[in-house]
């Protein structure tokens, strides 16, 4: 017999989402909690008067039967659509187009849409970050924030964290505290930039193998993007570690000289430009967990680094979470 819960899901990126959907779908009660104000995790966007900016993920790809039949679906709603930017590679050779062919997707008007639409019918309770789980009788648990105040109580509880911010919370769980504690995430920058009169370029999107840079965007190349010639570069994970408390003003200027010399041009100041420090950007390894619990306390784990990365598998860890729950 399956008994209808009311259950806690820590964390609203695609991850959380998708654990949510699922577990809504099959009777239970979801309630959402996330430290930002709004939903997307990974999935951000910046939006200015110049133009918005996706500073977290930059497209998503679809391998996964399943989850090719639910971008299906988006597609047809209008949340997401197809990307197919000139794309290159540059390394110690130069500038060259590059041979992927991999279809891509993006978020459309901007990625950060495309998760605001996932919520639709589900409660999300932002800006409170839980800092830990209280045991309360009956094997039902207290979500306790950073103010020491109280939600609850809950009968199951899913975290859908990056590992390091999963491990606090797993104190009741020390096997799955040990799991997630394996694993390290690396830390990234992100740099938006915007400018009056579009860049002398074909690129629209570039795989990086030398220097601070690992990828570079024409964001304004994507489906829906309205307003000026808007870039976005993301920095290798080594640069990042090296200048984690670098002032974002010169994080701009070195990234942005970067993009100089991937370009081959002289760019003039940005009109608008944003900085952005991801902690947590991305595992550092591959891992096939698909999902971590311990259905004795009530207590389960789901995220991309369950998965060894990217926006597909944590949708997939969401769902393989939801369905060991249920």
């Amino acid at each position: 017999m399956t008994h209808n819960h009311n259950i806690a899901i820590i964390g609203a990126g695609l991850a959380g989402i998708s654990a949510a959907q699922a577990l809504t779908q099959s009777g239970h009660r979801v309630t959402l909690y996330d430290k930002s104000r709004g939903s997307g995790g990974r999935m951000c966007s910046k939006r200015t008067t110049e133009g918005d900016f996706d500073i977290g993920a930059q497209y998503f790809t679809a391998r996964d039967s399943q989850f090719r039949q639910e971008v299906k679906r988006w597609l047809d709603q209008g949340w997401v659509t197809e990307w197919n930017p000139r794309l290159y590679r540059y390394d110690d050779n130069g500038l060259t187009p590059s041979e992927d062919d991999q279809q891509r997707f993006v978020g459309t008007p901007r990625m950060t849409a495309w998760s605001r639409h996932l919520l639709e019918g589900l409660e999300l309770v932002g800006e409170t970050r839980i800092v830990r789980l209280h045991p309360e009788a009956d094997r039902q648990w207290l979500l306790v924030d950073e103010h020491d105040r109280h939600y609850g109580p809950y009968d199951r509880v899913v975290i859908a964290t990056p590992a390091p911010q999963a491990v606090p919370l797993l104190e009741a769980a020390p096997q799955l505290a040990q799991t997630a504690a394996q694993v390290q995430m690396e830390a990234g920058w992100a740099v938006a930039m915007a400018f009056e009169q579009p860049l002398t370029t074909n690129v629209d999107a570039c795989f990086v193998r030398t220097g601070p840079l690992d990828w570079v965007a024409r964001n304004s190349s994507k489906p829906g993007r309205a307003g000026l010639d808007t870039w976005v570069v993301q920095s290798t994970a080594s640069w990042a570690e090296g200048h984690l408390d670098l002032k974002p003003e010169a994080v701009t200027q070195q990234l942005g000289q970067a993009l100089a010399e991937v370009l081959g041009l002289h760019l003039p100041p940005p009109v608008q430009s944003h900085a952005h420090r991801w902690l947590y950007a991305r595992p550092n390894g591959e891992y096939n967990w698909g999902a971590l619990a311990a259905p004795e306390l009530g207590v389960y784990v789901c995220g991309d680094w369950c998965l060894g990365g990217r926006l597909e598998n944590a949708w997939l860890s969401g769902l393989q979470a939801a369905r060991t729950l249920t």
